[in-house]
């Protein structure tokens, strides 16, 4: 699809704009973010350093300094989602810029909260997924700032609590605001825009049996073979998947089988296995669909082992797939800035992983600076040329969007 073609009446904004993007300052704060550490806790309690207050009131410390109105909300104890707002008119439509304040954790990664600079990069845990582009969007708000730029609606920006694990910010956020007519989330996408993304659901799928000594297999129920037996049925769950109709920028859900657990020693049978699934979801997916989908391949198991009992578990991840129409303004401002600043033909995609966004309950499209490769790994960094471009990219959906 061909990108509408810019608003004339705020091009000469953008361009006066985009002309003062400051390298120095999306450094500057990019490394500072990156030294504060925000490693996400996981399943254990929140604690200095695994934990977003930190680089929370860090950042809204900065949305301040730049004269944004600031407000604060806990998602959970020491577990901050921060706002910063930029005031238009009410009626008129409203921009969110959206990132998180957590990163992954750091095992194998050697001295990750240093941040070094070196052959156009930025080295560091975070720097890539995703504190560029939470620096990106202070320098969009430092420009309005310097240019006394007139909104007719606001512009928000927003930093949340813990997308790397269970998405409690989002959630918050999207029971409580704020909200925004569109929203774009800089997880790394290469700069490229991303409309859609598959959601993810996952589950346990638990099988049981009858425990005795080993030497006498046959006197018991082996839950470990009967759930090879579950794998089997699975097995070719991705082929009739792959027949079902695709989703234009999604394509096709997927099903992945991810951890296996059973039993306690050798010299036992087991009497309880369980194994971890990962389903990726389309838009157009009912989580009950994949429900019956799994059922319908393992009750005939029970007709060739009247033994045979199964349990599916309630979600473990239950992430929404997202779905923005690609006419939306923002998606079609952001395409536009990238076909302007690269000279090349862009189209919308769809973003690899599952995101923050369909929690907000405000339509989000993914553009950010960063490739998905990096976020992660343990020499993560991020190109500083892709955060000056998704800065201009940035203003050029705030000045199409929310400029008077």
């Amino acid at each position: 699809m061909v990108p509408r073609s810019m608003n004339p009446k705020t091009t000469d904004l953008y361009r006066e704009l985009s002309d003062q993007v400051s390298v120095s300052s999306i450094t500057h704060w990019l490394k500072e973010m990156i030294a504060i550490p925000s490693e996400n806790p996981m399943e254990s309690d929140a604690r200095p350093g695994h934990r977003e207050q930190e680089i929370g009131e860090y950042y809204l410390e900065q949305m301040h300094e730049l004269g944004l109105t600031v407000a604060s909300r806990e998602a959970a104890p020491g577990r901050p989602n921060v706002f910063g707002t930029r005031a238009g008119k009410k009626d008129r439509p409203s921009l969110m810029l959206c990132g998180h304040l957590d990163t992954v954790p750091t095992e194998g990664y050697d001295d990750p909260y240093t941040p070094h600079e070196k052959n156009g990069r930025i080295y560091g845990r975070g720097s890539c997924d995703m504190k560029a582009a939470l620096a990106c969007y202070l320098e969009v708000a430092r420009l309005l700032r310097d240019a006394d730029a007139t909104l007719s609606g606001s512009l928000i920006l927003c930093g949340v609590a813990d997308e790397e694990w269970q998405m409690i910010g989002s959630r918050e956020i999207g029971r409580n605001g704020p909200f925004a007519d569109q929203c774009i989330i800089g997880e790394p996408s290469d700069l490229s825009v991303c409309p859609a993304h598959k959601g993810q659901f996952g589950l346990f799928i638990r099988t049981f049996g009858k425990a005795v000594h080993s030497s006498i297999p046959e006197q018991g129920e082996n839950a470990i073979e009967r759930m090879a037996r579950v794998v089997n049925a699975l097995s070719d769950y991705n082929e009739e998947l792959a027949s079902r109709e695709p989703h234009p920028l999604c394509g096709h859900g997927t099903y992945s089988p991810g951890v296996i657990r059973g039993g306690d020693f050798a010299s036992a049978v087991p009497d309880y296995c369980e194994l971890e699934i990962d389903r990726r979801v389309l838009p157009s997916d009912e989580t009950e669909q994949v429900r019956r989908d799994i059922a319908a391949r393992l009750d005939p198991l029970k007709q060739e082992d009247p033994g045979f009992r199964y349990e599916l578990s309630e979600p473990s991840w239950d992430i929404p797939a997202n779905d923005l129409p690609v006419d939306s303004p923002v998606v079609q401002s952001l395409l536009n800035a990238s076909v302007e600043l690269t000279g090349r033909p862009e189209s919308a995609r769809s973003f690899p992983g599952a995101t923050d966004g369909p929690h907000l309950k405000t339509p989000a499209v993914v553009c950010g600076p960063g490739s998905l490769s990096q976020a992660h790994s343990i020499d993560e960094f991020v190109e500083i040329e892709q955060c000056v471009r998704a800065t201009k990219m940035y203003l050029r959906a705030v000045t199409d969007l929310v400029a008077w």
